[in-house]
Formats: C-alpha cells, sequence, structure tokens
C-alpha cells in the first residue's frame, strides 16, 4: 500500500488521484506521523460498501436463526403468495 504525507497530498492532489485510479491501490495519508485517512478509488469504495451490506445481511439471517426466529418452507411461500 502506498503511503503519503497529507503535505503531500496538498501539493500533489492530481498526480496522487491519476495513480490512485491507474494503480487502484488504496493510499494511507499520513499526519504528524500518524494514519490518517484512505484515499480509495470511488468504484473500489462502491464495490466495499455492497460487499458490507450482503455480509450484515448474512449476519443478520445467522442471528435469526441463532435466535430460532425462522419459519417453514410452506409458511414462507403463504407470505409471499400474500404479497404478489
Amino acid at each position: 500500500m502506498k503511503v503519503e504525507l497529507v503535505t503531500t497530498l496538498k501539493r500533489q492532489a492530481t498526480k496522487i488521484l491519476s495513480e490512485l485510479h491507474a494503480s487502484k491501490e488504496p493510499v494511507l495519508i499520513t499526519e504528524h506521523g500518524q494514519p490518517s485517512a484512505y484515499l480509495l478509488d470511488v468504484d473500489d469504495y462502491e464495490f466495499m460498501q455492497k460487499r458490507i451490506a450482503i455480509l450484515e445481511g448474512i449476519a443478520r439471517g445467522e442471528k435469526a436463526i441463532s435466535d430460532n426466529r425462522v419459519v417453514s418452507h410452506e409458511a414462507a411461500k403463504e407470505k409471499m403468495n400474500k404479497w404478489l
């Protein structure tokens, strides 16, 4: 992963963004020697957000199963038929 100082980002933002889009490699921005932020390509960020949403849905489903909040296949079909 590429690491850049915040001052370098201020001075060379166009160059850093161009390299980011070309390489698709995130850039870690540091401030006073400490990690401050990540720069990500827009497509990569949106992909990560979609993946997180899917994983959260799976986690909710697993929690529902562990809490025994489930319905049979037949009951689910009946509920769906009422909606359609």
